[in-house]
């Protein structure tokens, strides 16, 4: 903190919280007014990581079911040196920080790597700005030599800008989170980053591959139920963030299903009961029949030569790639 903030009045530090919060809620009743009363309705999956659904996802990353973070880190416990050497980065971008748990094994490899006369930048991207703020304090204090230099931004954006460096920079989109996006929004994600991204710049993705079906869909529905209230903690985020009455968490059921024809899981919230809903921010009822389902999150698997072509297509020369033993997931390194 600058010590021009520092001698700025309380006030203004509550009005730079509203402004947030103002900011915020104008883009969910945005999202809401746009995809509530389609046939199906929806959200963006960026709703279900506020404060509480950010700290769900990351017990979900730890459940005996969901395989992905383990299989991830494993990769990056033994690649990490390579990632370090190929790449030569000095600043590393991570999109969609969340926790940053994973990220500590590349910071680790850069540490160690870079000289005591230079430094290394890691930058953390993410729209939940109190967990952003959280994991950036604890990182600042774990890497007196690493400087974090938090950016509270949507990393899907079009218009995506990131700090310039005089070395190259390593922009990392781990967890398998990619597959978060439809066809049509990787491409344009693909694009923004490359758009963001200067020659001799690198792109590192983590990405879950095609497997057995039941295991795929007993990742997201484990028998602790967390996945259940991270889906439904999405009616939590409409109800406090929109004022809504009639809307109630525990009115919806859970359900995760495999597409084959699109290679993804899909999420879904069934309304157990008729809802009558009306949201205070919006000015408008909302209704849904028992058993209609909102769609809520996808999770696309992928195949590697198809991937390959997806990076090429973007602009990103694929340099590297890396899988567990099992074959389950895969860390792709690609060069801009």
């Amino acid at each position: 903190m600058t010590p021009e903030r520092e001698a700025q009045p309380r006030t203004s530090e509550r009005d730079d919280t509203r402004t947030e919060v103002d900011e915020a809620t104008t883009g969910l009743a945005a999202d809401a007014l746009s995809g509530l009363w389609q046939d199906p309705p929806t959200l963006p999956t960026k709703w279900l990581y506020d404060e509480r659904g950010s700290r769900l996802f990351d017990e979900i990353t730890r459940l005996p079911e969901y395989y992905p973070t383990r299989r991830e880190t494993a990769i990056l416990r033994e690649h990490s040196a390579d990632i370090v050497a190929a790449t030569d980065a000095e600043v590393m971008v991570e999109l969609g920080s969340g926790t940053s748990t994973k990220t500590r094994l590349l910071l680790d490899a850069f540490s160690a790597a870079t000289p005591d006369s230079e430094q290394f930048t890691y930058i953390p991207v993410d729209v939940s700005s109190e967990m952003l703020t959280t994991t950036a304090d604890v990182l600042a204090a774990d890497y007196p030599g690493v400087e974090v230099v938090p950016l509270v931004a949507d990393f899907t954006e079009p218009d995506l800008h990131l700090p310039d460096a005089d070395g190259a920079r390593l922009a990392v989109f781990l967890g398998g989170t990619i597959g978060n996006f439809d066809p049509e929004a990787r491409r344009e994600f693909y694009q923004g980053l490359a758009k963001a991204l200067s020659p001799g710049d690198f792109f590192l993705l983590g990405t879950d591959l095609v497997k057995d079906t039941g295991r795929l869909v007993a990742a997201y529905d484990d028998k602790a139920g967390v996945t259940a209230d991270f889906n439904r903690n999405l009616i939590e985020v409409l109800r406090t963030g929109l004022d809504a009455r009639g809307l109630y968490a525990d009115d919806f059921e859970h359900i995760a299903r495999w597409n084959p024809g699109e290679h993804r899981i899909e999420m879904w919230l069934r309304a157990r009961r008729d809802i009558d809903a009306y949201f205070g921010v919006l000015g408008r009822s909302w209704k849904l029949a028992a058993g209609t389902e909102i769609h809520t999150e996808i999770s696309t698997k992928f195949e590697p030569q198809a991937l390959r072509v997806e990076l090429e297509e973007a602009g990103f020369d694929v340099a590297s790639a890396w899988t567990d033993p099992a074959g389950d997931f895969q860390l792709t390194l690609g060069r801009r």
